[in-house]
């Protein structure tokens, strides 16, 4: 059976060293939020993940959702959980109290989601996508739409989803055939069929609002034809309860590889009422509120996934009893050695946990910025904030759900035949992470995301707040002799980095297929430094731990050696990526189509 704990002592060593939650309690709003507080939160979230979430991932995997008559019903314990998690208010932890929300830092919200994920990703699908929607609401729905639905989606008695997707047409969104016509009465008629919906239809609420991309009949071609409209399962009465159901329906749910317990649904629309957020035309604005907060959560899932994953596979490692030790026998009273002292074994669960615990430090300080630029009072620094986030958007979704598929893989590959079976609970895992790849834009997507919009953006603006901090901090570091082993890779890494992005820059000007060919390896050279960032980060607190005598010395001990680990096996890596990339477009273009 699978196991797993919370994360708590390195989510807190995270919150306390890496980012610092006095600078998040200093933000305006969130004076509330301190130290105390937050540790509350999170070990009580630990709390539900571990006692009421965990217990239900694998018998919701085996189960799966059922589809009768219209209708989904979730795995058994679902519905019941859902009420558990809402009761508690987990729904509202980071939305305004204006609308019945907590008002906590997305920070903290974000630590917390990394909980549920590792514990049950299907069950995460469903209060994930309501976020969503809330945030998209929040910053474009008008006061009307905003003070009827709101309240709703934040104490969770009604979910929400994003309909993007139609069956002719994923990313490219601008041939969307789904319509809306104005009904006279300040309303829309919506009439599409839309696919791969998350969540849209299920057993938990009392309601599903969908938001819904599509065109009005006055609409211009391509993506600046779009609108997003407000689509409600059942409409709702003057006193705010569910009243007649509006003309939208489920049509079927996908037989999944994975993610079983979360309904994937054929939404059918026909002449479903609905109302338009924000401007005409101006929907994928909106629908970006949601796609790049769903791309970061998506990269938490991937970290949530290679957690669990991490846990198991050393879980089993210390267990299994599998030959003898090369350098002699570790356990003379057993019949053979647990394999984690070997050293094939130790590399994979090191490779597991290093980029693990590097992706948990980048990713709270990428959720950091995102407090920042909501609350700060200094206009430019809000701007530099969420520029950063934009320009770390496209990695975390891609590096971490990587991350996330390989230490699956690697829990499975250290169970050996074990592995493979349903009952050790860890092929799940590889199953459920395949798909964060792909879903919110796959990772090809990002990387030309990256490559395409992010690094142009402004003359190079968005890769200063990247690359200027990242410089400063290793000429610092290059003044300690005791960070010598750890800032040397880094800066080597650094600097190829630093020549991969002008000679993207130089060649995609004269050609934009050199750009495609380099995106998906200069998106993962760029994720390994900045892993290996974080890592030089984490390495300066622990031995300033160690020097003082404070906490935990196992702990910041292994820190140490994890990062030691990183900057010598994992972050050379990015040598090859740059001979990669130096090698052009020509190799992947060359082959004629008809010789494929």
């Amino acid at each position: 059976m699978p196991i797993y704990k919370a994360p708590l002592e390195d989510v807190r060593f995270v919150l306390d060293e890496i980012v610092g939650l006095d600078k998040l309690s200093a933000l305006p709003g969130y004076e509330d939020a301190t130290p105390e507080l937050v540790g509350q939160v999170l070990e009580e979230g630990a709390k539900l993940c571990e006692e009421v979430l965990f217990p239900l991932n694998q018998s919701g995997d085996g189960e799966g959702c059922h589809f009768e008559n219209g209708e989904v019903r979730t795995p058994k314990g679902f519905k019941e959980a859902y009420s558990t998690y809402i009761e508690a208010g987990w729904q509202g932890l980071a939305c305004d109290p204006a609308y019945g929300g907590q008002g906590l830092p997305k920070l903290v919200n974000i630590m917390l989601e990394e909980f549920i994920c590792s514990a049950n990703l299907s069950f995460g699908m469903y209060p994930g996508l309501s976020l969503g929607a809330y945030n998209a609401l929040a910053m474009y729905g008008s006061d009307e739409l905003k003070q009827r639905f709101l309240p709703k989606l934040v104490d969770g008695t009604w979910s929400g989803t994003m309909c993007l997707t139609e069956p002719h047409c994923g990313t490219d969104l601008g041939i969307i055939r789904t319509k809306a016509v104005p009904d006279g009465q300040g309303g829309y008629k919506i009439t599409g069929t839309k696919i791969f919906i998350s969540a849209g239809e299920h057993d938990l609420t009392e309601n599903i609002l969908h938001l819904v991309l599509a065109r009005l009949p006055d609409a211009p071609a391509g993506t600046r034809g779009i609108s997003l409209f407000l689509v409600p399962k059942f409409m709702p009465n003057a006193d705010g309860t569910p009243g007649a159901r509006n003309g939208v329906a489920c049509g079927s749910i996908e037989h999944k590889m994975g993610i079983k317990a979360s309904s994937t649904c054929v939404m059918n629309f026909e002449d479903a009422t609905g109302w338009l957020v924000g401007e005409p035309h101006k929907g994928m604005r909106a629908m970006f509120v949601m796609m790049n907060a769903a791309r970061l959560a998506v990269g938490i899932q991937g970290l949530g996934l290679a957690e669990v994953s991490y846990q198991n596979a050393v879980n089993y490692a210390r267990e299994r009893l599998q030959g003898r030790s090369l350098s002699g026998v570790k356990a003379p009273d057993k019949p053979a050695d647990p394999i984690i002292v070997h050293p094939d074994v130790r590399k994979n669960l090191l490779t597991a946990r290093a980029f693990t615990e590097g992706a948990r430090a980048l990713g709270a300080l990428t959720a950091y910025h995102l407090d920042v630029a909501e609350k700060h009072a200094d206009a430019r620094t809000r701007r530099d904030a969420d520029e950063f986030v934009q320009l770390m958007t496209p990695i975390v979704k891609a590096l971490f759900t990587d991350i996330g598929f390989d230490s699956a893989n690697i829990a499975v590959q250290v169970h050996g035949g074990h592995g493979f079976i349903w009952e050790t609970g860890v092929e799940q895992y590889v199953r459920d992470a395949r798909i964060c790849q792909i879903y919110e834009g796959t990772n090809g997507i990002q990387a030309l995301d990256l490559v395409g919009r992010k690094l142009p953006q402004d003359m190079g603006r968005l890769l200063r707040h990247f690359f200027h901090p990242v410089g400063r901090d290793i000429e610092a570091a290059m003044e300690k002799d005791e960070l010598g082993e750890f800032v040397m890779p880094l800066a080597k890494a650094f600097a190829k980095l630093q020549q991969a992005t002008a000679l993207i820059a130089q060649k995609g000007l004269k050609d934009p297929e050199e750009a495609g060919a380099a995106a998906s390896d200069y998106l993962r050279l760029f994720g390994l430094v900045a892993l290996g960032w974080s890592w030089l980060t984490m390495v300066e607190k622990a031995q300033a731990k160690l020097a003082a005598g404070e906490g935990n010395a196992a702990f910041y001990e292994a820190k140490i050696k994890t990062a030691r680990f990183y900057m010598t096996k994992l972050l050379p890596q990015t040598n090859s990526l740059f001979i990669t990339i130096a090698a052009g477009a020509k190799p992947l273009m060359d082959l004629e189509e008809a010789a494929f």
